[in-house]
């Protein structure tokens, strides 16, 4: 039987969201999780990477994920200036 620790966004002992998962799901933009005793918890977000060796999963949460896309829009304008700047240089 593989069981694995959910981890939100990042693997540290702070972001565990559940142990001994045994069943999960993507639905609809969230993450189901089932553990052992069957006890659900739904994450709004989706699956990043999944270890079944060593028995670890990590879910981006939706909130994460559109961090990460303002944080890459804002890089994209950066770099874009920085090309205009150069150009009139």
């Amino acid at each position: 039987m593989c069981l694995s620790t959910v981890y939100k966004n990042e693997m540290t002992d702070s972001a565990v969201v559940m142990k001994n998962v045994m069943r999960i799901e993507c639905k609809d933009g969230c993450v189901i999780l089932t553990d052992l005793m069957e006890r659900q918890l739904i994450i709004r977000g989706v699956l990043e990477s999944a270890n079944l060796v060593d028995g670890f999963v990590i879910v981006k949460t939706k909130s994460a994920m559109e961090a990460e896309a303002k944080a890459k829009a804002e890089n994209k304008v950066e770099e874009n200036e920085n090309q205009a700047a150069e150009a009139v240089a």
